[in-house]
């Protein structure tokens, strides 16, 4: 939704007629309030505020220019006319719209975070006009109190607090109060799980925004809060339903602002449908417009929205930067950040991050149920299956209370997952097969061929091998054509690594490297957790990305250091010479950096599936351990490989189990 301000035309605005239009043309007030009467919002920002230089302008002028400074893009002016709106309607006695401005401004600063001033704008509406009485204003105060108590977990309070604001604000014939309370006490129910009666709240309000019953500010955010349920619901059809209605009131009505968040929310169901560029295209659009009208609200949305789908594409340095930018304006990184995580091997880290995820969420049952999923995947792959069955049993039991079918189709991978991690194979094989049938009703390709990836695990398990290259194959197909390169490279690994188990293992010669941090353990000491922990997450991250650019594979961790293999000797090099550079440079920036070890050794191997084995890994293991720090210590073999290459005299050195001294030289890299 946009941002949280409550423009509510003045109580004294009516329609300008045509003679009025005549008398306005030497007139900025006049002309100001006709082109507001015809949403010209820039000529009336311009021409009001022509009017407010002149002096003079009444609280009711104030706040359609505040109303205009908004759709103006100008959120500095609307803030500042607001402001002075309060203090012209309480210097003119009337306590009453005075009231309404300061609970109105109260939330302004509320959805922005700012949550002590908020609640010296809602103080002073309440000495104003008390906290009993059934005025609108107190129906805007009660709304104020509504929205503080949820921010709190007191939800009982919310409750009756948004009960009151809906009440007030039928009896005063409010529309704009009442469809502001409806939308809130309609979130607050489907948080709390009474999901259908909460939709059906925030129905009842957005129909009478898009029909255009309610000022321009408030038809877009009831609808906007609509559209985001849907979401959250992962109710695709009925949040396209909304989008449609909405994108028409706001062309009909000329408003830039909002047309902004429905791009957004726009660009979240084509992804799901699998259209990630445009999607993505889409939203920095919107993130860029949205910048101008302080929407942080909808901007964390389209951020989260670009990071998940940059991590789908294993664009990881992409995807951290876009969740850092919804992290900032107060949406939460995960569970994008948590798979993030998994896909570079840290498995305890992303279970650290989504069990933190799901612990803070305490009573919102859908944003738990968002979680879920990523929960029982990364618990699975932490091999804490205890912990996954109870994620599943929970999600079971919140989507029972609203089963969409995006809802229903996601809890049953996450069963299966559950099932093959259990060996119940033929229950998880008949979760999944029915998983993608309602994935294709969704359509929601990708997740089909997630769905189709497990099910050829679970095939493959129980002895079918050829279903399980059929369901295979088919997810690569789809991952390929989606531009999905984590998974299509895992479902390439692993249809290759069934091959080769059939077929008996292989022979590769591979260049191999091995890095190791000199010292860890006193640097840790030295460092302390938190920043040995920084220190540690940058190394793993640099040296993972200098493989991956340097085409090669990261094998697995050796606790404070890396396995990697290179199809090509000159490859290694460059890419051992790449975090030596890369070692010293955030050195220099930082003032320190951990002291690496790097071995390098040429070699014919066994190869089972992504795996490396025989003698010549572990004479390339033990290059590693004689490497001194910030040295890359490489093989005669490697060097002969790599071609020209700068490095010190070759020098033997015994190696337990090779039959012969192995020469080894230093590559000179600084």
């Amino acid at each position: 939704m946009a941002r949280m301000t409550d423009l509510r035309p003045p109580a004294t605005e009516a329609a300008v007629d045509a003679a009025t239009a005549g008398a306005a043309a030497n007139d900025p007030l006049l002309a100001g309030r006709v082109a507001r009467s015809r949403h010209d919002w820039g000529s009336a920002f311009e021409l009001l505020s022509e009017a407010d230089r002149a002096g003079g302008l009444s609280g009711d002028d104030l706040e359609t220019l505040a109303e205009a400074a908004f759709f103006a893009a100008r959120p500095d002016a609307e803030v500042d006319a607001k402001e002075r709106a309060f203090k012209r309607h309480e210097a003119d006695g009337n306590a009453l719209r005075a009231a309404y401005l300061a609970a109105s401004i109260a939330r302004s600063y509320s959805f922005s975070g700012k949550h002590s001033i908020a609640s010296a704008w809602a103080r002073r509406a309440e000495r104003l006009i008390g906290r009993d009485g059934e005025t609108y204003a107190h129906g805007y105060l009660a709304l104020v109190d509504s929205e503080a108590a949820a921010v709190t977990g007191r939800l009982d309070d919310a409750v009756e607090l948004a009960e009151r604001a809906v009440a007030i604000g039928t009896k005063a014939a409010d529309r704009d109060l009442t469809a502001y309370a409806q939308t809130n006490l309609g979130a607050l129910k489907i948080g709390t799980g009474s999901t259908a009666d909460g939709l059906a709240l925030m129905e009842e309000a957005s129909i009478a925004a898009v029909n255009g019953d309610l000022s321009p500010f408030a038809s877009g955010v009831t609808a906007c809060r609509m559209i985001g349920a849907c979401r959250d619901l992962t109710d695709y059809r009925r949040a396209s339903e909304w989008i449609e209605a909405t994108e028409k009131y706001c062309d009909r009505e000329s408003l830039e602002g909002f047309p902004g968040v429905c791009r957004i929310h726009r660009a979240e169901v084509s992804a799901v449908g699998g259209a990630w560029e445009r999607a993505e295209h889409e939203l920095e659009r919107a993130t860029t417009e949205l910048a101008t009208f302080n929407a942080a609200g909808p901007q964390a949305d389209g951020f989260y929205a670009i990071g998940d789908i940059r991590r789908l594409r294993g664009d990881f340095d992409g995807a951290e930067a876009a969740l850092r930018e919804a992290h900032a304006r107060g949406r939460s990184p995960q569970p994008a950040l948590a798979l993030v995580r998994l896909a570079q091997g840290k498995v305890k880290a992303a279970a650290a991050a989504v069990d933190a995820a799901v612990a803070d969420e305490t009573w919102d049952r859908w944003a738990r149920a968002r979680l879920l999923p990523a929960q029982v995947e990364i618990a699975i792959a932490n091999g804490d299956i205890v912990h996954a069955r109870s994620a599943i049993d929970e999600l079971g039991s919140i989507i029972a209370g609203y089963p969409s079918p995006a809802l229903v189709a996601g809890c049953r991978v996450a069963l299966g997952r559950v099932l093959l991690a259990e060996g119940d194979l033929p229950g998880a094989a008949r979760e999944l097969r029915t998983s993608i049938k309602e994935w294709r009703e969704v359509g929601a390709p990708y997740e089909v061929a997630r769905a189709r990836a497990l099910l050829a695990r679970a095939l493959r398990a129980d002895g079918d091998e050829d279903d399980a290259d059929l369901e295979l194959r088919a997810a690569i197909d789809e991952f390929g054509r989606l531009g999905g390169r984590v998974d299509l490279d895992a479902a390439e690994r692993e249809l290759r690594a069934a091959a080769e188990r059939r077929s008996g293992p292989q022979t590769a010669r591979r260049t191999f490297m091995f890095t190791d941090i000199v010292g860890s353990t006193n640097l840790a000491e030295a460092l302390g957790d938190e920043a040995w922990e920084r220190l540690l997450r940058w190394h793993d991250d640099m040296i993972r990305n200098l493989v991956a650019k340097g085409g090669g594979q990261v094998v697995n961790s050796t606790g404070d250091g890396f396995f990697a293999a290179f199809d090509s000797a000159a490859a290694a090099v460059d890419a051992a010479i790449a975090i030596q550079r890369a070692l010293r440079d955030h050195g220099e920036s930082s003032g320190f950096a951990p002291s690496v070890r790097i071995g390098l050794h040429t070699t014919a191997a066994t190869l089972r599936g992504d795996d490396y084995s025989g003698i010549g890994v572990h004479v390339a293991a033990r290059i590693g351990a004689l490497a001194g720090g910030r040295e890359i210590l490489a093989s005669s073999d490697t060097l002969a490989e790599a071609g020209d290459v700068p490095a010190s005299e070759p020098r033997p050195a015994e190696i337990r189990g090779a039959t012969a001294p192995v020469n080894l030289a230093t590559v000179s890299w600084s």
